[in-house]
């Protein structure tokens, strides 16, 4: 598929042509929570964009009628009882079955006519997922907070994995089944966004950025993320999965820091027997040597872990070899492009 296979009926913007039969099937993904007041304009910006699209809407738990609104618009919606973004996006993976899947939140700050972009990346440069880099010339689309958090955290994921993790909390993102067909997820809320860059990486998938345009939630709607409480749940995830998938790096470094708390609980009763040839403070000697024990527990365990890791990483690739392998449909799918 080609962008020239998709749909345009903005009228400041070149209308291109209907697509061959060989086109790239698509499903619009938009995971909501209480999105009653935009969620009707954003399933009709995607509808007038991209004719031939499924547009499923995941309601998670919503108690504000956007399921009924989404409907009467025009969308297929699936609810999800479990509460949390996580949970509403792994419910999307599992229901999408198209070639490629955009996820956008359903708040109405990310244009529709922005997904152009996103295909045109693939289609150019190839890779299993596009990120959409958030610009915007309006100071009130970004918390401050948010936005140094987000800085942050990119760079220190970055220089944990080497790699470029890209706006980190970008809420629209391009996945090809590939990707979103055999990428596990196990966050719940959130901090999705941080694991699926996170899993991204380490499981060698393939990454392409494009800045959008973004802009500030429309009057009458409100953001659901509390500061505090999700970005204490980013960090978890962020920790876990280091533990996870970087199990050498994360039990050296406890060994290194266990190793070195006996070696300063442990001088003094050194220097007891290098000028008494006596102990007097047996309490730290013990507590040396317990730590001593932990650090090299600790780095045994890094090690075996870390072969486990190198497996199981090792299975994952055999398993997208055998997906990638599996003979497409012989009938060309209803929602292509």
């Amino acid at each position: 598929m080609h962008s020239s296979g998709l749909i345009s009926e903005n009228p400041s913007r070149p209308v291109v042509q209907e697509p061959t039969p060989s086109a790239k099937s698509l499903t619009i993904g938009i995971p909501c929570y209480n999105e009653a007041s935009t969620v009707g304009k954003v399933v009709d910006d995607f509808k007038r964009q991209f004719r031939g699209a499924r547009i499923l809407v995941i309601d998670n738990a919503s108690t504000d009628g956007t399921s009924e609104i989404a409907r009467q618009h025009g969308a297929d919606v699936i609810q999800e009882p479990r509460k949390g973004k996580g949970n509403a996006v792994q419910r999307l993976f599992r229901e999408a079955n198209s070639d490629y899947l955009i996820m956008v939140d359903g708040d109405d700050t990310y244009p529709a006519e922005e997904a152009l972009k996103l295909i045109a990346t693939i289609e150019r440069e190839g890779g299993d997922t596009v990120v959409g880099r958030r610009a915007s010339e309006d100071q009130e689309a970004f918390k401050t907070l948010h936005t140094w958090a987000n800085d942050f955290l990119s760079r220190f994921i970055g220089g944990v994995f080497h790699a470029n993790v890209g706006d980190l909390f970008s809420g629209y993102r391009l996945f090809t089944k590939t990707f979103y067909k055999c990428v596990p997820l196990l966050a719940t809320g959130f901090e999705v966004e941080s694991e699926i860059a996170l899993q991204t990486i380490d499981k060698g998938f393939s990454q392409r950025e494009v800045t959008i345009s973004f802009r500030s939630r429309p009057e009458g709607s409100f953001s659901k993320l509390n500061t505090v409480q999700d970005g204490f749940r980013v960090l978890w995830v962020i920790f876990s999965v280091i533990k996870d998938f970087k199990p050498l790096l994360f039990f050296s470094t406890l060994a290194a820091l266990l190793f070195a708390f006996s070696l300063a609980a442990g001088s003094f009763p050194m220097w007891d027997y290098i000028e008494y040839r006596y102990v007097f403070h047996v309490p730290l000697s013990v507590l040396a040597t317990g730590l001593t024990l932990l650090a090299a527990l600790s780095l045994t365990c890094g090690l075996i872990l870390d072969t486990m890791v190198r497996y199981n990483r090792e299975q994952f690739l055999i398993q997208i070899r055998n997906f990638q392998s599996t003979p497409p449909a012989t009938t060309p799918p209803a929602n292509s492009l």
